[in-house]
Formats: structure tokens, sequence, C-alpha cells
């Protein structure tokens, strides 16, 4: 008995929409507020409304087309199966049988330095602060400031545990010296933390900061982890605000106008609470543009009320295609990448995932132009990059 229970697996969704059931108990009706546990309104001013109806100074695109002509966007199923994962605790985690070293919660504590640079955490905390030629190119602190439970693209940084994330989130100074990273780097990137809730708005430097954010789009991998990392740690009533703001910015001010998918396809999904991406995925409807093409809706439903049939706004439907090993890898680099032979328009996320896996080593996202699967099978590999969050009570995801 004990080896068939030791050998059994838990079986892994094959579809977007099994790994998406956020609007699994909603009915498009309003929730209650005290459903939601983000300070997030639904309610939106004035003029918010009459740039949705589509004012006569609105310049965001419109459609010109009919749905019919313009190239198809499908949600990445590989995505949605890492985010899965990671809101479910990673059901077929392996303990390792490695000791556990609790590194991470010892660099925290300024008693071992990251690897391979030898930095201690309080030289990088008051040090490396507003110099952002350093952090933009240096490409292994981040593993270290920011641990999750599977590997990175930094190998001597260490796997989070259970064991070490409780021991984490009961040591004040590891706390305190965390939250000082997630200012840190909230400050590269032209935010603000306001307060001990996760409040965020606009840094000083707010311009110029988010014009690069537009423009160095690797810095979305690393968003997505600090995201992560966070629930693992104990803060995860901090995503919400963080991405409530990258929804605005990108959206409604189009100062990073280059973040909205990986936003939609990605920073919501860290988030546990259903009810929360619910309302991020509301306020992010009313301000998409074309309004046709928003693809995180409810899933379209079949005639006799049950989810699925023909596919449309809101999933792909599309099951796992075998990775498939490509001949040559292309350097462009685009705020979206669109595969001629198919049709699919590919994320800057989604392709910046391949290259930064390429150069760590991984050689099957090789030829990233030729076929979706080529992209797909990388995605797979990037798979298993996902994380567990403080919260071991099972909440409807």
């Amino acid at each position: 008995m004990g080896n068939l229970l030791g050998s059994w697996r838990f079986k892994e969704p094959s579809t977007v929409e099994e790994c998406d059931s956020t609007w699994g108990s909603d009915s498009e009706s309003d929730e209650p507020a005290a459903e939601d546990d983000s300070g997030i309104s639904d309610s939106v001013s004035p003029a918010e409304n009459e740039r949705a109806a589509g004012d006569p100074g609105d310049t965001s695109p419109q459609l010109t087309e009919s749905p019919e002509s313009v190239p198809k966007m499908k949600r990445s199923f590989y995505a949605a199966r890492d985010l899965y994962k990671y809101r479910h605790s990673y059901p077929n985690f392996r303990k390792s049988r490695q000791p556990n070293e609790y590194r991470n919660l010892r660099f925290y504590m300024n008693k071992i330095p990251l690897v391979p640079d030898g930095i201690y955490i309080e030289e990088i905390l008051t040090k490396w602060r507003g110099d952002y030629d350093k952090l933009e190119h240096n490409h292994t602190y981040i593993q270290w400031l920011f641990p999750l439970r599977e590997q990175g693209l930094n190998f001597y940084a260490h796997e989070l545990t259970q064991d070490e994330i409780k021991e984490f989130q009961s040591t004040r100074e590891a706390k305190r010296r965390f939250l000082a990273a997630y200012s840190l780097m909230l400050d590269f990137y032209g935010i603000k933390l306001l307060d001990k809730s996760g409040n965020v708005a606009r840094a000083s430097n707010w311009q110029e900061r988010f014009q690069h954010l537009n423009e160095s789009q690797h810095n979305y991998l690393r968003i997505t982890r600090i995201l992560k990392s966070l629930g693992e740690l104990g803060y995860e009533a901090f995503k919400a605000p963080l991405v409530r703001l990258f929804l605005e910015e990108s959206l409604c001010q189009n100062t990073i106008p280059n973040m909205q998918h990986s936003v939609l396809e990605y920073y919501v999904y860290t988030i546990r609470l259903p009810a929360t991406r619910r309302r991020l995925l509301r306020y992010a409807r009313q301000h998409y543009r074309p309004a046709h093409a928003f693809l995180w809706g409810p899933p379209p439903k079949r005639r006799g009320g049950a989810v699925g049939g023909a596919v449309g706004a809101g999933s792909s439907g599309i099951r796992a295609p075998a990775p498939t090993p490509e001949r040559q890898r292309r350097g462009e680099e685009s705020p979206t990448s669109t595969l001629a032979s198919s049709g699919i328009i590919v994320s800057s996320h989604d392709a910046m995932m391949c290259q930064d896996l390429a150069g760590g080593g991984l050689k099957g996202c090789a030829g990233l132009g030729s076929s979706m699967a080529g992209l797909e099978g990388a995605l797979m590999m990037a798979g298993a990059r996902g994380e567990r969050n403080q919260y071991n009570e099972m909440v409807p995801l």
C-alpha cells in the first residue's frame, strides 16, 4: 500500500480551461465586496466611462477589420499550467533528498553571500539602490533576492523548502530585509511602496523608469518571479496593488504598453484568490482595446449551459503539443512576435522567457519564429519555474 501511495501522482491539467477556473464560481453578476481581499474597487470615474464608451478623443486602437481577418491570439497553455501549479502548491512536487541548509534564510540574515558574486544582502540594500545599470545588467542577484520553490537560471541559488519558508516567516530580520529588497526593485521600476499593506504608486522618477521598463522586457520575467516570491514568503496581499498599477499604466495610461500581455497572462494569475483575479480582469476588460480580442474573460458556454464548446474570448482550448526541437535561434527582439505560419501572436514575455532559457543552456528554444510548437516546447521546459505561497489551505482556484 505504501508503494502504491508513493507512486501516485496528481493528474495535471491538459488545457487552458482546466488550468484556469477564475470564472468557475462566477455568473458575471456583481460580487459582494467582502469576497475580495485586495481593497480593489471596480468603480470608475466618469472620464473612464467615456473612454470605455469610445469618446472622439480616444486614440486607442480601433477594430477596422472583421475578427476573422486579424491574426488569432491564444493564451499560452504553458503559462497557464505553470501558474496553476504555483497556486496549487505543486501537487506533484517531490521533496529534495539534499539536507536543508536554509541558504536563502541565511543569505537574508547576512550570514552568507550570494553566489557566484560573493555579495551580501546588506551591501545590495545599502549600495545598489539607485544604481540602475547594475540592477539591469547583473543577472545573478534576482534568484537570491526573490527565492522560489524551483530552480531558476542561477544554479548556485537554492530552492526554497516548506520548512525554510516557515522559518523565514517567523524571522523578523529576514522579513525586514525582504521588504527592503522589494522596495529596492520597485524603485528600479519607477514605483514606491506606500505602506505595510502593499499599496504602491508612481515614484518621482516614474517617467524615465517606465520608458525603460517598456523597452527592457526581460524585466517582465523578473516581475513574475517577484510576485511569486511575495506569495511564498507571506506577502500575498502585496500582489494585487502592484498588478492593478501595471494594468492601469499599460492599458489606461499607455505608459508601459508592451507589458499588457504579461500582466494579463502572468501577473494576474499569480494571485490565489479567484475573486481578486476576477475584479482585476473586469477592470482590464473595461479598458482593453480592441475589446473583441480580450482573452481573459469568462469562457464561452454551450447552449446547455456547460462551459466549453467552440473556442472564444477567454481561453484557447488548445491541448499541449509535444515539444519540438528547433535548428536555429532568431536574434530579433520585438514587443510581440508574430508566427506567420500559424497566425498566432506570441507575447514578449513568452519570447523573453525562451531567450533567457536558451542563454541558460536550454537548447529547445532555438528558432522561435519557425513554429508555435517550438515556442511552447521551450515554455514547457520553463513550466516548472513556479512557486508556492504561505497559504496551505485549499481555496477554490
